[in-house]
Order: structure tokens, then sequence, then C-alpha cells
């Protein structure tokens, strides 16, 4: 059984521009995807198209069961590098030209969005024509416009696609253009997305993620600067959504689809300002609130309260690292911070998850052994009594699970000019899972990780790479070869693309890694000039 509610339906004829949103993994993964709804709707709100949606490994749309050839424009939203190879495949099972170059007036465009194609669009520029660099509700329509505009006036052209270079935010591969992100200002203008999709089946693997819940996107954006992660510097500058008005969203989505679960949404929840009085308030309005992730230095004890009142089961966490390792990502949370979290977690019966990663070019075989006994301390806090009991009837009063994962140097951000470290990560990673036996703990692959590496921080030449994997297995010393190797001062793929944040400020940032000097957040300590709110 397999049932879809709000599914937009229209008469593709009558429809000027016929736009197919594709997502190049699973439909479970889609349809969690609030990016990809937004899309969906936005794109359905004109009256002159029909946005229908496309899902890995199909190649015909979900509403009307079209072939991709039969779209004006093919939209990808790639989210995750390891999704390269099912746009690839996406394209020529739907036997349309794979390279630009090969494409005529008869094939349809295509174009690219989402944070990796905004990060870095350089490996995949030889597949897709034009790239949107940023949040979708800024451009998209603008875009579509005058997409629109040439298509009826008879001036638009496959092989010149430069009336869209006076658009700031599309990067088009023919030109190597440089692009600025685009970045909603003020939130409270975000589309706001009242009659989501609903899946109803009997299929597990088509379930979403987040199981038909309300999609609720409190903010955007982080500021902490975690000297590794590229959420933290691609969108700023952080910005939220009015608690009032989310409250009246979350009820308008109620009202459409009868859902009462909530999952608050956003690159930093527990940091939303009026974090406190969103989940009480919701919570008396009847609804089962939850969040895919917190920040721990903004957990508090209330807040977790609040979640719990509110049917939240697990609590997941990343304290990423040991202390020492920690100050060198400018993710100061010292060790106590972190115990007292998880210690009220489990007072409070919630089961927890916690994130962390290995593989920092400078981290030592002690650092190692210290991550080794600070993951035994927390799972030992499990059984809810002292850490020190040689007890052998200890009965765990909540579950505790880890993921270890290595690093991945990402564009833009303090971390972009360092190497990926295969063998070393490799290292760390049997040290672990010899020394953590007992221990409910998971790993990532260091061979998936370098993949992603070159995937994130290569430049056009890995499309060679992309389009051989059609037909043959790439090899890890081909994946090796062209890993890169930059330096400070080297020319980065990924430069023309502007989001705002200074490379100065990158090279500063990176600097402090080996002096472990911290940079305060922003929203509490003021400006430190990175850029992106001037």
């Amino acid at each position: 059984m397999f049932y879809e509610l709000n599914k937009c339906e229209k008469n593709p004829l009558r429809a000027d521009i016929r736009f197919a949103s594709v997502y190049p993994n699973v439909y479970k993964t889609a349809m969690s995807s609030l990016g990809y709804q937004i899309i969906y709707g936005l794109v359905n709100e004109r009256e002159d198209s029909y946005c229908e949606r496309v899902v890995y490994p199909s190649v015909r749309s979900l509403e009307t069961n079209s072939p991709l050839r039969d779209f004006d424009i093919i939209s990808f939203t790639i989210q995750y590098e390891q999704d390269y190879f099912n746009v690839l495949e996406i394209l020529r099972k739907a036997e349309i030209p794979l390279r630009r170059k090969d494409r005529t007036g008869n094939d349809p465009l295509i174009i690219a969005g989402g944070p990796c194609a905004t990060a870095n669009p350089l490996p995949l520029s030889d597949f897709i024509d034009v790239f949107v660099i940023g949040e979708a509700e800024v451009v998209l329509n603008d875009f579509l416009d005058l997409y629109l505009d040439l298509k009826n006036n008879g001036r638009f052209n496959m092989n010149d696609l430069s009336p869209f270079l006076d658009i700031e935010s599309l990067y088009i591969s023919e030109f190597k253009n440089k692009a600025k992100i685009a970045v909603l200002e003020d939130m409270n203008d975000a589309y706001q997305l009242t009659r989501p999709i609903i899946t109803q089946t009997d299929d597990e693997g088509l379930m979403p993620v987040f199981s038909n819940s309300i999609f609720l996107n409190v903010s955007r954006a982080c500021t902490r600067g975690c000297r590794f992660c590229m959420s933290s510097y691609l969108y700023r500058p952080q910005r939220e959504v009015n608690a009032d008005l989310l409250v009246d969203t979350a009820l308008k989505i109620s009202e459409n689809t009868g859902l009462k679960k909530i999952n608050l949404i956003g690159a930093a929840v527990s940091d939303y300002s009026h974090i406190d009085y969103l989940i009480e308030t919701l919570r008396e309005k009847g609804f089962v609130v939850s969040t895919p992730s917190m920040r721990i230095e903004s957990i508090t004890k209330d807040i977790l309260v609040s979640l719990r009142k509110s049917g939240l089961k697990t609590l997941t966490i990343a304290p990423e690292s040991i202390e020492s390792i920690r100050k060198k990502i400018n993710k100061d949370i010292p060790d106590e911070k972190i115990f007292e979290v998880v210690k009220d977690a489990v007072e409070l019966g919630f089961n927890i998850k916690l994130y962390f990663i290995i593989g920092l070019s400078s981290s030592s075989d002690e650092d190692i052994v210290e991550l080794r006994d600070f993951i035994k301390i927390i799972d030992s806090m499990k059984y809810d009594i002292d850490s020190n009991s040689k007890s052998s009837s200890r009965k765990a009063k909540v579950s505790i699970k880890f993921s270890v994962n290595p690093l991945i140097p990402k564009p833009h951000t303090p971390m972009q000019w360092n190497a990926y470290d295969m063998k070393d990560i490799k290292s760390k990673i049997r040290y672990l899972k010899k020394n953590l036996k007992g221990v409910d703990i998971k790993f990532d692959s260091a061979k998936m990780g370098l993949i992603q590496y070159v995937l994130s921080c290569g430049d056009r030449d890995i499309g060679e790479l992309l389009e051989k994997s059609l037909t043959r297995k790439i090899s890890m010393k081909e994946w090796k070869e062209n890993a890169p190797n930059y330096s400070l001062g080297d020319e980065l793929p990924w430069d023309l693309i502007d989001v705002s944040v200074s490379k100065e400020f990158l090279i500063s940032e990176h600097e402090k890694m080996e002096t472990k000097d911290q940079t305060p957040w922003c929203e509490e300590f003021g400006c430190y000039d990175c850029g992106a709110c001037h």
C-alpha cells in the first residue's frame, strides 16, 4: 500500500514550464528533506509551472509517470557528495547526454542546488548547466521568470546561457563565473510549507526517516564556528523565525495533515533564542516535539524536561572528541558539561546517540587512548550508578549509542586546506574497535571518507572519475591519486563561489587550530568581522 496526501495534481499539458525536481537518493530520504519539499511547494504555487518529483532510482515522475526527457527543466537537490554517482546514473538511464557539451535544444535544461552544489559545484560542472548557489526561495522564481521570458520570446538557447548571468546567485558552468550565495534576510518571509506531502505506506523501506512529522524550520545557519563544519560557515548570518509565527504554522500544518508530531529543524536548534517558550507553547497545543540533534553547550535541564514531557525519546548530541581536540576545532565544551547533559538525560529516561569524529591531522596516539577512555565513561553512565562500580549485575537504564566518523575537510571552512589521511584514520578505527568491545558503537568507513573528501574538495577533473564509475569500479589507488593537497596560498576550485565569509577570516581560524585559540560565539560576544554581515 502506498498513498500520498497533499500531492499536487495539475494538467502537465497546460504548464508553460514542466519542472522535474529530482532527488538522487531513495524516497524515504527525499521526503525527509525540508528543502526538497519547499522547492515542490514553491514551484507549484506558480500558475505557469508544474513541479513533479523524480526520486532515485526511478527516472519517471511520481505525479504523472512522465519520463525525465519530457520536462523542460530537471533540478537536482544535492545534499550528500555520495549522491553525485546517482546524478549521473539518473541522466544515463533517462537517455539524456551526460555532458553539457553533448546536449542540444531538444534536451532539458539541467540545474542543481543544495549545500554540496553551493559549496563546490566544480566536480559536477561538466554535467550540470546551472547551479543555484544558496537558498532556493531567494533566486528560484527569478530564474524561472527569466527562463519563461526567454522561451516565450524565442530567445532561449541551450548553447548560450549568458542571459542567466544577470542573476548573481547562479553559477553557470560554461562561463566559470563568480557567483554570490543567495540568503534570505528575514526568516519571517521564508516559504512556509503548510501542506507537506504525507506518505502512507506499509512498506518500511518507503517510510520517511522522520515518520511523517511536521517540519518546523526554526532557524538557518549556525555561527558557533566549529572549524570542521560547513554548516558553520555556508549560510551565515544566523537567522530565526518568530516563535508565534512558528506556532501558527504548526497549527495550519496540523489542520491540513492531522499530524501532531513536530521536528524542529535548524543548524543549531537549541541555540534558538526562544526555544523554551516554543517547546512549551507547542506542547500546550498538544504537539509532540522532537529535534534531530542539539548543541551540548545550549542544553539545559529545563529544555530536556520540556522535550521529555512532549514525548521525545532519544537525545542526539555531538561531543566530537576529547576536550583538547574540541578546543582546536573551536568547540570549547568542558567534559563536565557533557557528563552533566548525559547524566540529566539518563535521569529523565532519554536514550542517547553521540557523534564523534577522528582524523584531525595534529591528533596523537595519546589522544585516541583518551578518546577510548572518554567513551567508556559516557557508556558507563547508562547504568545510572557510580562509573567505577564493578558490579556484574548492572542493568542499563537507557541505551547509549556511539557513532565515530572520519573528519572530512570541507570547502569554505578553516579546514579546507587540510589533507585526508586514510591510513591514520583506519589505524585509529582498528584501535577503537579492539578496545571498545561491549560498547554500542558504529564506525563509518575510512575508504568512503576518502571518496567523500575527493568529491567534496576536488576540481572539475573529478567529473572524469564520476563518469568512469558508471562503467567500472574506481580503485582506491585512483581516488588517492586524485585527492587534493592544498596549501594556504593556493587558489581553490570554489574560490569563484562567494559565501560571504572572507578567506582571510578562514585563514585566521585555520591558524588558531594549532594554538587552540577560541573564537567566541558572535550571538553572545559580538561581531568578529567574518564578512557575512557586510
